[in-house]
């Protein structure tokens, strides 16, 4: 069933959030908030997009009335050159949303896939619309199954848990958490968000993986994150990489 707005609205007086029955992508409606200059925090909900966006110009499965496929505006005077470690910020807060709303146990994925065991249930976009930043997060909620291409590496908290999930639940939650791993970013600066992220993540230090950089592919244990949040590698020959962008996966 559709989300119950009033129950979000009743929790964020005068915030602008516009639902959406239908839509291409979140993020492009959200484009156009920013462009009329709404205010930091107005927030675009979907509950079936048609072309949702997700990372490295993959496409999101977005069923509808099945998942959270949400946009949000966020002015937070922040230079572009931080947009990695606002991304990384904004996967702290939906696997905190999703441990405060569904009691879930999440791992973080560099640079911001959330994680049920190996299987993604969370991820986020970040989109660069100066001066301010897009945040698209979409989570699959209650989903009881994927198509073929995705059974394999996606699940839903509802058959993680083996229960529904409120939807309006995790909103709420969503929302407040990104509010504030998003102002813990722009007053500490990227230091606490680094330091949260790899206390969360197996992903950051000592995991086997296998990384797709769209042509090349590398294989190494990873080594920490640097001081932009890029993520280190340390290749079989002993030496090591940086990793400025691509796909990650284990291979342990």
């Amino acid at each position: 069933m559709p989300l119950d707005l009033d129950m979000i609205r009743t929790a964020f007086p005068g915030r602008e959030i516009v639902w959406l029955d239908r839509c291409a992508s979140t993020m492009i409606e959200a484009a156009r908030l920013a462009a009329r200059g709404c205010a930091s925090g107005s927030t675009v909900v979907a509950e079936e997009q048609t072309a949702g966006q997700g990372r490295l110009g993959r496409s999101w499965h977005s069923e509808r009335e099945a998942g959270l496929y949400v946009s949000i505006v966020l002015r937070l005077g922040l230079a572009e050159e931080r947009a990695r470690v606002l991304s990384m910020a904004l996967g702290l807060a939906a696997a905190e949303a999703i441990a405060r709303a569904a009691d879930l146990r999440t791992d973080l994925r560099w640079p911001n896939d959330v994680l049920i065991g190996e299987k993604k249930c969370a991820g986020v976009l970040v989109q660069a619309e100066p001066p301010a930043f897009l945040a698209g997060i979409g989570i699959n909620v209650n989903h009881a199954s994927f198509p073929p291409d995705l059974a394999d590496i996606a699940t839903s908290l509802h058959l993680a848990s083996g229960r529904p999930q409120s939807r309006e639940s995790l909103l709420i939650h969503l929302l407040e958490t990104v509010d504030g791993f998003t102002r813990m970013l722009a007053e500490g600066g990227r230091e606490p968000v680094l330091r949260m992220f790899a206390r969360a993540s197996s992903y950051a230090s000592g995991k086997r993986v296998v990384v797709d950089q769209g042509g090349a592919v590398l294989e190494g244990v990873t080594d920490g994150l640097d001081s932009s949040g890029f993520l280190r590698l340390r290749l079989p020959d002993g030496s090591r990489t940086t990793i400025l962008a691509g796909g990650v996966r284990s291979c342990s």
